[in-house]
């Protein structure tokens, strides 16, 4: 069972939501909080699998919640009636394991809700293409083409994996892994895997 919290600063969206996951046989909503701060608490309190969480919220925003949770295991999925480019990068750099828009179709948002919590990163189209814009900007130059290894680790990263599943995957140690992906980041000149995934998609390589 796959559980979910839900942060909205608004109820009726939140009402909403509940109602369709719940009707779900692998989902449930196990609370929901009504800004930023108490998002972070009900995370703390409830470790849900995966967090809906809009950005423009009172007392604290998406983002600044999506900084206080980074690096904890609930996979969390921002669903915003912003659509503002500038919005993805920076709350997928904060730890955002999908960037989600809320006219998004029921069925797309339960399937992005498993596949997020399978480990996934999932952005909608838009969403993809402001985040492949920015890494295109920023983007340097890789000083040496990727070797037929690094090249498999990046298509596995492209695929949601995590370096644990990477190994497994590759026969390899997890500690030869987390250095194939260092060594992946700095040639695409990429700062994160989700740019990484990005790149992969876009060239083909994924």
């Amino acid at each position: 069972m796959i559980r979910v919290l839900i942060a909205d600063d608004h109820p009726v969206v939140r009402q909403g939501l509940r109602t369709f996951l719940d009707l779900q046989d692998d989902i449930t909503v196990v609370g929901e909080a009504g800004d930023g701060a108490q998002a972070v608490e009900l995370v703390g309190e409830l470790s849900p699998d995966v967090l809906l969480l809009d950005l423009k919220m009172p007392v604290m925003d998406g983002l600044g919640a999506l900084e206080r949770l980074s690096g904890g295991a609930t996979r969390i999925v921002v669903l915003t009636s912003v659509s503002d480019p500038s919005d993805v990068g920076p709350a997928m750099r904060a730890g955002a394991a999908g960037f989600l828009y809320k006219d998004v179709d029921p069925t797309a948002l339960v399937q992005a809700v498993r596949a997020v919590h399978g480990g996934q990163v999932l952005l909608a189209p838009e969403a993809a293409e402001a985040m492949l814009a920015t890494a295109a900007d920023a983007a340097v130059p890789a000083p040496v083409p990727l070797t037929e290894r690094e090249r498999e680790v990046l298509a596995l990263i492209a695929a949601g994996r995590s370096n644990r599943e990477i190994a497994r995957s590759l026969a390899v140690a997890e500690k030869t892994v987390k250095t194939h992906v260092s060594n992946v980041l700095m040639k695409l000149g990429v700062q994160d895997r989700t740019q990484a995934a990005l790149y992969a998609v876009r060239h083909g390589l994924g």
